[in-house]
């Protein structure tokens, strides 16, 4: 209340402070920001009302609000393009810094080379300060581009290595090929391919010897007329195995579904003096 009054009732000669002033204490009140500070309202606010003020287009703290006010915006490159319209800050560094660095951030480094160029041409001040930043932006691209070249290389590296080397699949379905006679396939790679060759041309050189003795035949895993691979045929049992003994094993019977009988003594009468016999159980106990 006390910068809104004293910016209603100001009769000085820099209306420019207060709006500073304001726009810090704000700043410093709500270091979140949020919907509490208030604070793009208070920016739009003080750019707009300051606007017809032309002495204060190259002063830096008016420049600071219209760049604080374009993070408040959806897109601020066209806040940037309308401050390089209206020659606002367009002799300071700090315009041409803050509009490089968000085009670099979107990938747009040519663009951003441009601007800080324009601004070494018009030597916005402080100039050793956009020097500066313009050697550490081509530093950057330069690092970035040498990293793009060093992925794109090792990408074509593998690419040739695969071709050439071709890889050996792992936990893949083992399909049989041949349909009299089922045998499982043979995925070699490598110095394996080499050796299997190299083996694959002496069996057949030493098949071509050995062709004159009927008494064996060397096996190919490789031909097409191997050895069959020997059927297991079951065989039935002479006698059926015995089980093992069970403990509490009990023979299969019907269920017992009667109940037990609860035998009642009969009450005595409380006057009469004669004791009742007990009747005796129709079963005898075993005793040991």
């Amino acid at each position: 209340r006390e910068f809104e009054s004293e910016i209603r009732f100001y009769s000085g000669h820099d209306p420019l402070d207060v709006w500073d002033r304001y726009i810090k204490w704000t700043e410093q009140t709500f270091p979140q920001g949020g919907k509490e500070s208030n604070l793009s309202a208070v920016l739009e606010r003080a750019v707009k009302a300051l606007n017809e003020q032309r002495r204060y287009y190259q002063d830096p703290r008016y420049l600071n609000l219209w760049l604080k006010f374009g993070d408040c915006c959806n897109e601020p490159l066209d806040l940037y393009s309308y401050l390089h319209s209206q020659e606002i800050g367009t002799t300071l560094a700090l315009l041409y810094i803050t509009w490089a660095e968000v085009l670099e951030a979107r990938g747009n480094f040519k663009k951003a080379d441009q601007i800080f160029q324009e601004g070494l041409q018009r030597k916005a001040e402080p100039l050793d300060k956009l020097q500066s930043h313009h050697r550490q932006f081509q530093m950057r691209v330069s690092r970035q581009t040498m990293l793009e070249l060093e992925e794109s290389s090792d990408e074509t590296d593998t690419g040739l290595l695969g071709a050439a080397e071709p890889q050996r699949s792992s936990l893949a379905d083992l399909k049989g090929r041949g349909k009299k006679k089922v045998r499982a396939p043979i995925s070699r790679v490598g110095e394996a391919l080499k050796a299997t060759n190299q083996n694959r041309s002496f069996q057949t050189f030493t098949s071509q010897q050995l062709s004159n003795n009927p008494g064996f035949a060397v096996f190919d895993e490789n031909s097409a007329s191997g050895l069959e691979i020997p059927v297991l045929t079951p065989q039935p049992w002479a006698a059926p195995p015995v089980p093992r003994a069970k403990e509490n094993e009990l023979s299969a019977g019907p269920w017992n579904s009667g109940r037990v009988r609860s035998l009642k003594r009969p009450r005595s009468s409380a006057n009469s003096g004669v004791e009742v016999p007990c009747p005796l159980p129709s079963f005898t106990p075993y005793v040991e």
